[in-house]
């Protein structure tokens, strides 16, 4: 599995646990699942701007 797979996985499971934490109430939690989720785009967008060659 590709580096960006493995991200794109990382990044949906983040959701999921995202969506739950928001469904039974866990504000701190939820805050920090998205902020670990924006780093995780951010990632697969270097992964994928390094794949294309302009980086």
């Amino acid at each position: 599995m590709s580096r960006g797979n493995e991200l794109k996985e990382l990044a949906s499971d983040l959701s999921r646990a995202l969506e739950a934490a928001r469904r039974i109430g866990l504000p701190t939690t939820v805050y920090l699942l998205s902020m670990a989720l924006v780093e995780v785009k951010e990632a697969i967008n270097a992964v994928c701007d390094d794949d294309d060659g302009t980086a």
